[in-house]
């Protein structure tokens, strides 16, 4: 213990007093603000949520939109809104729900605590713990706040949750507890030394509270796009106005006749046209279908793109205890050392397991030697982690007489006992494989010596090496497999001992020359980069090198998910692009995750993996569509306002394309299997697509348009050549993206040219969106211009697809 720790404990214990304090001392402390409660502060108010979401540039175009529509009473033309609206309520709900699931963060899942004061036993809350209270351990409690040991009586306490070391550490008077650990057994007295935000357990999670959400290629492409039409709308829609009042006999006439209201209308279509209102629905809509899905498998998502972000990894980090390994101790093997074992070995070895202060590793020892219970002990000594033994003394004349010692082979022997060097040769050989081992030992003494304080009998003879490992997770392997046939590299990353990390993944089947201790690590993040490069097993890995490990990784392009069941996980699963937590985590760790397994089997990943690659095709082919149709708009508006023309389509007829064309279909193709691997480049292959698509859709629109004009068709009949036209195109835009075709894909696409027809055929949608019966000659010119745009999309396709399978398209 260094000096300074030794002057803390000192003055605890001075200023303590045996009773615990008073309530006068509790009141003071209270005053002083030196209590255990943790600041609730929220990241990011609901306030801040809202305006990121609702008070943007993009909406509020639309909803000025939306509103001229409705005070000049086309209210048919103002259908557009309520997705609008839609699209900014799931904004808003998602990152809500983000920020609630951070604030109740907690490490602690105890909600009470057992503290002395004035001389009396008392359970309070746990936020009601003060500075310099006594807490009252027992078997089971969990830690309230850090604090110094008073005295103790064979206290061990579970860190695994903070350390990732599985290991129960023993605590003497002077040594320190640490909040969210777990008393295993004994009992004890401690003296609280920090508390609240000061806590070990507060300072982990601290940096885990700060808000973010999962990066999401999907998301980070849709919202650059969004971006730029925003940046591109306000010069567009001054130049689509000024088209549409000239188109009116000029500013000053339409304004005077009040013909600025048809221009208005027009000018809303083409603004109007130009965003992908349904794009961001569809995605959030995919996204929560992924996740309802994953669900019924029982693994939550926590926040909805997560279901897209484990298709993209390419590096998963895994935690050891309570990910690989079930968090249990389990009996290994029978080793000889060389020496006939004296009878009632086998007899002796059931007591030890069935002792009822047997530790976790004994009793592991039950179910391969069962106890008959004809074994009558004289004395007996428990377990103690200072001691690193336990031992058993049965009378002479019965079968197993002698003192039987059960512990840590370096503690029991002598090495100058016969037999006991080729024992310790062969325990240290044993250790190296990561295998926890103990040595059973006989002395021939029937009298125990020293039961107050209790020393080895003298020259103790091996009888055999008991080896033990941790319990390996039943379906580990296999999934672990899968990911190796993914190409998806693996890191297995512990607080516990390299060799035993090394030792599960050989288990597991993940091949290693042995653990990296961490604690050589280099802080240099460009070497740090390199070692993860090249070492596949860590141990002794802190909860901050673990966090930086993640950094490493990513700097190098790696997309990395981390997995972990402790709180000492938390900051690296923050700081992974996907974090996933195992059903026994702590609440912290469960919080901060992405993913959240639970019923603990991790044979689900290879699900959410086929979940994510469904989810980011699908996405990417409806994109597609969307991106079609933002890409003809622009031009649209761009190419009849330089040509003072009216936009060829109304607001509501735009809505009735969308949904024959996009919305539908798109809703359908959003949700249906796709199994193809994930490859990096959405937005540069949608873009690909859609632009060249864009452009040729256009140019027929303008076509039928330039047609209409030189005959001297009316407005009507010249916005139903446009819609007849547009419809006929991106319909084959929505079979090429549809391939392969199977049944029901040519049956959504069958109905839609069937509601085209209807569309434009029956009285009531005639009348409801202003379409007309076109001429025998214009309806020829509408449908040659629509066909020849198809068989132009059909080689745009193939073309695209050949250039994704040679490389030469950007991806």
């Amino acid at each position: 213990m260094t000096g300074e720790k030794k002057t803390a404990v000192l003055q605890v214990q001075t200023a303590v007093p045996i009773l615990g304090l008073s309530a006068g001392d509790v009141a003071a402390r209270v005053k002083a603000g030196s209590t255990n409660l943790v600041p609730d502060f929220s990241s990011r108010s609901l306030w801040d949520i809202f305006r990121a979401n609702v008070l943007t540039l993009f909406n509020g175009i639309v909803a000025g939109s939306f509103l001229l529509l409705l005070l000049l009473g086309q209210w048919r033309d103002a259908l557009f809104g309520f997705a609008a609206v839609s699209n900014a309520l799931i904004g808003v709900v998602q990152e809500y729900r983000a920020k609630k699931s951070l604030d109740r963060l907690a490490v602690l899942n105890s909600p009470r605590a057992r503290v002395l004061r004035g001389g009396v036993v008392q359970d309070i809350d746990v936020e009601d713990v003060v500075q310099d209270d006594v807490l009252v351990l027992r078997a089971g409690d969990q830690v309230a706040a850090d604090a110094v040991v008073l005295d103790a009586e064979g206290l061990e306490i579970d860190e695994s949750l903070l350390t990732g070391e599985s290991d129960p550490v023993g605590k003497g008077a002077g040594t320190e507890v640490l909040s969210g650990s777990s008393v295993v057994s004994g009992q004890g007295r401690a003296a609280v030394i920090r508390v609240g935000a000061e806590s070990f357990a507060s300072r982990l999670t601290v940096e885990a509270k700060r808000f973010s959400l999962v990066h999401s290629e999907i998301r980070a492409g849709l919202n650059r796009v969004l971006r730029w039409i925003t940046v591109g709308l306000l010069p567009i829609m001054a130049i689509v106005i000024n088209a549409q009042m000239q188109g009116q006999g000029g500013w000053q006439n339409a304004i005077t006749t009040g013909n600025w209201r048809v221009g208005a209308v027009g000018a809303v279509a083409s603004v109007i046209a130009m965003i992908p209102l349904g794009l961001v629905l569809m995605t959030s809509v995919a996204f929560a279908v992924g996740a309802v899905r994953l669900a019924r498998q029982k693994v939550l998502i926590q926040e909805l793109a997560a279901v897209e972000g484990l298709a993209r990894v390419d590096v998963l980090c895994l935690d050891k205890t309570g990910t690989l390994t079930v968090g249990k101790i389990i009996f290994d093997a029978f080793h000889n050392v060389g020496t006939v074992p004296p009878a009632g070995w086998n007899q002796v070895l059931g007591w030890f397991g069935a002792d009822p202060n047997a530790n976790a590793t004994a009793r592991c020892l039950a179910d391969a030697f069962p106890h008959s219970g004809s074994l009558r002990p004289l004395s007996s000594v428990p377990f103690s982690s200072a001691r690193k033994w336990s031992a058993v003394t049965f009378a002479t004349g019965t079968l197993a007489e002698g003192t039987w010692l059960l512990g840590a082979p370096e503690m029991v022997l002598d090495p100058e006992t016969a037999g006991a060097g080729h024992a310790l040769d062969l325990a240290a050989t044993l250790a190296t494989t990561g295998l926890r081992t103990l040595v059973l030992a006989h002395a021939p003494a029937t009298t125990w010596a020293g039961s107050e304080d209790p020393v080895l009998p003298a020259a103790p003879v091996p009888t055999a090496l008991l080896t033990f490992r941790e319990k390996v997770r039943p379906d580990a392997a296999q999934t672990l497999s899968y990911f190796k046939d993914q190409d998806v590299g693996l890191r297995i990353i512990s607080g516990d001992d390299p060799r035993t990390v090394a030792a599960v993944a050989r288990e597991v089947g993940v091949p290693t020359n042995g653990g990296y201790d961490a604690r050589q690590l280099p802080t240099d993040p460009g070497e740090l980069a390199e070692v993860m490069e090249q070492h596949t097993v860590f141990g002794r890995v802190t909860p901050a090198q673990k966090k930086d490990m993640v950094r490493a990784l990513q700097a190098r392009g790696h997309v990395v998910a981390m997995t972990g069941d402790g709180v000492n996980d938390a900051l690296a699963l923050k700081e992974a692009d996907i974090g996933i937590a195992m059903d026994s985590a702590a609440a912290a760790t469960k919080a901060v995750s992405r993913l959240v397994l639970l019923d603990g089997r991790f044979d689900r990943l290879p699900g959410v993996v086929a979940e994510g690659r469904q989810v980011i095709a699908n996405i990417e082919r409806v994109s597609m569509l969307f991106l079609t149709k933002t890409a003809y708009a622009v031009i649209l508006s761009i190419t009849f306002g330089a040509l003072l023309w009216e936009f060829p389509f109304l607001p509501r007829q735009f809505s009735a394309t969308d949904g024959i064309t996009i919305g539908i279909p798109a809703f359908f193709l959003a949700l249906m299997p796709n199994a193809r691997r994930y490859e990096p480049g959405f937005l540069k292959r949608s873009l690909s697509f859609a632009v060249p698509a864009g452009l040729i859709t256009a140019l027929a629109v303008l076509a039928i348009n330039t047609y209409s004009r030189q005959t001297g068709s009316d407005t009507p009949a010249a916005r139903t050549g446009s819609v007849l036209v547009l419809t006929l195109i991106t319909l084959w835009v929505l079979v090429v993206l549809s391939r392969p075709l199977n049944s029901w894909r040519l049956v959504i696409i069958g109905a839609m040219y069937a509601g085209l027809i209807l569309l434009l055929t029956l009285p009531l949608p005639q009348d409801f969106f202003g379409f007309v019966m076109l001429g025998e000659h214009h309806l020829t010119a509408s449908l040659v211009a629509g066909l020849l745009g198809a068989l132009a999309i059909e080689f745009l396709f193939r073309f695209h697809r050949r250039g994704l399978r040679t490389g030469s398209t950007p991806a």
